[in-house]
């Protein structure tokens, strides 16, 4: 690698750094301190007689939402890896179009009729929002998992059984290393989806960022929307920035 290139690429993770740093101060600004920002959404809303959401505290929504995407994430994470890890082995291979139809569709179906569902089974609240957040966000976790290991050239799989390796060895010292980079880039994809999506739960009692959403929908409250918005679109824009830089890790050797 040119010291040019290493320069240019040393340059672009140190703004990508400062981005995030600054982008996450202010998620962070925000979720403490919306309630200084009264005064600006009063006057902004002059005809809104509480501009403010107050029914419970920012911190503790964006707490609940970390919460329902964390869970629900790694749900999605495990089981697609694991999937995509058996239908890419000689013993499972012959499932690989049955996964990836299944998955596909999981994601085919709205989260909000997943929701409509599960509620009768699961109750109201926590449980049916992580079951249609983890089906939704199998099937890029899935998806790259099986591109990824299928993009290990097969020499680079014959010489490590020449040095003696076992298929675990070979799997864990050679292709998940070198497939990371795709595996990554679909959790980053299922990560996201779930952030967005999570704000649906509140339709059935989960509390999370989109609580104050549906409060200002139910209440024609824009300013309501506006806060729980902005919050959902920073925090999503955070964890975006995040996953690139770990995957830039994977592409260049950290």
């Amino acid at each position: 690698m040119s010291p040019a290139l290493s320069l240019r690429r040393l340059r672009s993770a140190s703004q990508g750094a400062g981005v995030l740093i600054t982008l996450g101060v202010l998620l962070v600004a925000l979720t403490l301190g919306m309630g200084q920002l009264e005064p600006l959404f009063r006057a902004l809303f002059p005809s809104v007689s509480n501009p403010l959401y107050t029914r419970d505290s920012y911190l503790n929504l964006m707490l609940a939402h970390l919460g329902l995407v964390a869970v629900s994430s790694l749900i999605s994470v495990s089981i697609g890896i694991a999937a995509g890890l058996f239908v890419t082995r000689p013993a499972g291979r012959e499932f690989e179009p049955m996964v990836s139809s299944l998955a596909a569709i999981g994601q085919t179906f709205p989260p909000a009729a997943v929701l409509a569902i599960a509620v009768p089974l699961a109750g109201f609240g926590f449980a049916p929002t992580i079951i249609a957040l983890s089906l939704y966000g199998l099937l890029p976790v899935i998806q790259n998992t099986i591109t990824g290991l299928n993009t290990v050239p097969e020499t680079t799989r014959e010489a490590a059984r020449g040095n003696g390796m076992s298929a675990w060895q070979i799997l864990w010292r050679i292709e998940l290393p070198l497939a990371m980079r795709v595996i990554i880039a679909g959790i980053r994809v299922s990560v996201i989806i779930n952030i967005g999506t999570a704000t649906i739960g509140s339709t059935v009692g989960a509390k999370s960022l989109g609580t104050p959403l549906i409060a200002g929908l139910v209440s024609n409250n824009l300013a309501y929307i506006i806060q729980g918005a902005v919050l959902v679109g920073l925090l999503a824009i955070v964890a975006d920035l995040a996953f690139e830089r770990l995957e830039r890790r994977f592409s260049f050797g950290g």
